[in-house]
């Protein structure tokens, strides 16, 4: 059975980390943005005072509220909605990595004191480490540069036939 399933949970989960790294790729200049407000600042103050084991509850609210999104963003597009479908899972999204990649950058060296946590996040690391040395991650991050490049210079052309 493991031999079975092993392949398919590869698959599952290299989709659901290439999904999560697109995302991440695309608002990673709104989350910068974003960290520059004051109000971040302020907020970023206030974690910083918290101790490891608060720091993990704020750390993990995002993700138990938001994750669930997802399957009820699939259940609108099965379900004959798929604009609505499609904006709960995009903006549950959105939210959960700019927040979570947020609060890790935030709370790193205090998680990582914690036991569990820090077995798990090596062990995570590892394991995507290992997820993105295979073939199709291989193969798409090669597609994401071609994608970029030919948007860059497309921006170029655009940009010197207006001017």
């Amino acid at each position: 059975m493991r031999t079975v399933l092993r392949p398919v949970v590869t698959v599952l989960a290299l989709l659901y980390f290439l999904v999560d790294a697109l995302v991440y790729w695309v608002i990673r200049p709104f989350a910068a943005w974003i960290g520059r407000r004051r109000v971040f600042a302020l907020f970023a103050a206030w974690v910083s005072g918290l101790g490891p084991y608060p720091t993990l509850a704020l750390f993990l609210v995002p993700l138990i509220v938001l994750e669930p999104a997802k399957p009820v963003g699939a259940w609108l597009v099965g379900t004959g909605r798929p604009v609505e479908g499609a904006l709960v899972i995009a903006v549950a999204e959105l939210l959960k990595v700019t927040l979570v990649e947020r609060l890790f950058r935030l709370g790193r060296d205090k998680l990582m004191t914690i036991p569990a946590f820090a077995w798990v996040h090596v062990r995570l690391v590892a394991w995507l480490g290992w997820l993105k040395g295979l073939p199709p991650w291989l193969a798409v991050v090669a597609a994401a540069r071609r994608v970029k490049q030919a948007a860059r210079t497309l921006a170029l052309v655009v940009r010197q036939w207006v001017t």
